[in-house]
């Protein structure tokens, strides 16, 4: 998520909490549509998130509960370089939803088009990632629903400037999957929504690729198309006005470009592109006629996020059986012929023991989660490699459909033609029966018959071009249909893969959490024990100098009679860590 421009807010109740047992909430970072988002560090692994709860006002709202789910599956399903990841899904015990995406630094694209026109180069290449995502995600039969500029972050990656990442899925849907949504109810924000969206109707990939236009239209021009402050206004003029030309604003605007722009912004879906596919394919073709310079985003102090930082460290289940004999040695100061209190005796016990299962419990937490991981890894590979394939399958058949349309389009002024040639033979022919009949010198006889001749082989060749073209177009559709089949086909092993892999990690995560739950046991109970024996021993002369190696074992905690040492992997009972 984008932290560029976002203040930690300290008064937030929630910072220092971990949730699910894996995640603490390190600072606030935004909040959207539906939910809150924060910069969390998990904390045994120590991988930095953007973790996003959902809003407590719409706690009660089971809908948009089911749509924060979708968002995650849907995004899941896609696993594209250009789409933000997404680690985890799941609910907290207070039954909170919660989504863990990756955590990004850099700026999102509003801010950049708040600076004006953006370069030719640069709109491009910009353009070209999120159609390559999108084509992607439409494949996969998902589709966005919300793209606007708010929704794009522009990152670097690897030395590569301008890296797209396209957040936010929360409107997306998986086709196959029931409507969540009132009937005819309008989503999306309206200086981006297709005429399809803005009357209420089931928004498809061509609704996403009219919010490229949008941006595209932005970018080159640096304002939207249709401006206007109230939203129905706003609406209307998606669905009806017609979209200025960027020439009339910005006149040195490349029409090739221009030309893109305008395909995207048509307000009959069947006149834009095709799909994405079709569309990225012209991007590329206008990248290689730009001068071969590109456009480079210089990095500065103004759009580059500082770095998380690093996690407070924690001593870890070691210093429990550092305290507990810290603990033994001022019990034997203190009761050197061993006539201890038999409370004392027990208490002693059990923080051994307690260190010995904590040490256990650590070595588990650590196993299920390694395991965790090698399990996400190898899902995400096989869901990269089925969508590669997948979006092979598409751009082959793409291109057969649109092979097809063209055959199909000269089929149909071809069949126009035949019908002139039919008539014109008919009437060649029937002059020529009439000449024969009446009779007539052989020259005007021959030229009859000659131009008879000559209607009957147009009409033969055009019959001929014809049946050629409709079976070219035929080919071409049984290749489409075939591509379709295959790729409906992996569609449907990836959602078979995706809900197996989706069990699995969920059982990993609940064998994480009932650990959890465990070692919260552990905590308390070891901090009761502390309380016990420092109860006893805080006012004897003998143990002062251990008490005070005690307090040096804690990392400066201010003393406290009911400290327990940190766990790594499980949450303090307060909310916070030992380690300041």
């Amino acid at each position: 998520m984008n932290t560029s421009r976002t203040a930690t807010k300290p008064q937030d109740p929630m910072l220092g909490r971990v949730v699910a047992g894996r995640y603490r909430l390190e600072a606030r970072a935004g909040e959207g549509g539906m939910g809150v988002v924060y910069r969390a560090r998990h904390v045994l692994i120590d991988r930095v998130v953007a973790l996003k709860l959902i809003r407590p006002d719409l706690r009660g709202e089971t809908h948009l509960r089911a749509w924060m789910l979708r968002e995650a599956r849907a995004a899941n399903r896609v696993d594209h370089a250009h789409i933000i990841d997404i680690h985890d899904i799941g609910e907290t015990e207070e039954g909170e939803l919660y989504l863990v995406m990756e955590y990004l630094v850099g700026v999102s694209l509003s801010s950049e088009l708040a600076k004006g026109p953006t370069p030719l180069a640069r709109a491009v290449d910009i353009l070209e990632q999120m159609c390559a995502a999108l084509a992607r995600a439409h494949d996969l039969g998902v589709v966005h629903r919300d793209l606007k500029s708010d929704n794009i972050l522009l990152s670097t990656r690897g030395g590569r400037k301008d890296f797209v990442k396209i957040l936010d899925f929360g409107l997306a849907h998986l086709a196959m999957d029931p409507r969540l949504a009132p009937k005819g109810a309008v989503f999306g924000t309206p200086e981006y929504m297709s005429p399809e969206q803005a009357r209420g109707e089931e928004a498809g990939p061509p609704s996403d690729l009219y919010a490229l236009g949008v941006l595209f239209f932005e970018m080159l021009t640096g304002q939207l198309p249709f401006r206007s402050n109230d939203r129905d206004t706003l609406l209307e003029m998606q669905r009806t006005s017609p979209p200025p030309r960027p020439s009339a604003i910005k006149p040195d605007t490349n029409p090739q470009a221009e030309a893109v722009v305008l395909k995207l912004l048509e307000k009959e879906r069947r006149k834009r592109y095709q799909d994405a596919h079709h569309l990225h394919e012209e991007l590329k073709a206008l990248q290689r006629a730009l001068p071969s310079t590109p456009f480079e985003l210089q990095a500065s102090p103004e759009n580059q996020a500082p770095p998380p930082p690093p996690p407070s460290q924690s001593p870890g289940v070691i210093e429990w059986a550092n305290r507990a004999a810290l603990f033994s040695r001022m019990v034997s100061r203190v009761h050197p012929t061993g006539n201890m209190p038999p409370e004392i005796q027990t208490a002693l016990a059990q923080a051994w023991d307690l260190a010995a299962r904590a040490t256990r419990l650590e070595g588990e937490v650590a196993s299920h989660t390694r395991k965790l991981e090698s399990l996400e890894r190898r899902g995400r590979a096989l869901r990269a490699e089925i969508g590669r394939k997948v979006e092979e399958l598409a751009h082959e058949e793409s291109r057969a459909l649109r092979e097809a349309a063209a055959e199909q389009h000269d089929a149909t002024k071809l069949r126009e033609l035949l019908q002139v040639a039919e008539r014109a033979g008919a009437t060649a022919k029937a002059q020529a029966d009439q000449a024969t009949q009446q009779g007539g010198n052989a020259t005007t006889l021959r030229a009859i018959y000659e131009r008879s001749g000559a209607a009957a082989a147009l009409l033969e060749a055009r019959r001929e071009g014809l049946a050629e073209r409709e079976l070219k177009a035929s080919v071409k559709d049984g290749q489409a249909k075939d591509l379709r089949r295959q790729i409906d086909e992996l569609r449907a092993q990836l959602a078979r893969y995706a809900e197996a892999l989706e069990e699995d990690l969920a059982a990993g995560r609940e064998k994480v959490g009932s650990r959890t739950r465990e070692g919260l046991g552990f905590e308390k109970a070891f901090g009761d024990v502390s309380t016990l024996l420092l109860g006893h021993l805080k006012t004897k002369p003998e143990a002062r100098e251990l008490i005070q190696d005690l307090l040096l074992t804690m990392h400066g905690a201010s003393p406290s009679a009911n400290a327990a040492p940190k766990v790594p992997g499980v949450p303090d009972s307060r909310g916070s860590g030992l380690s300041g």
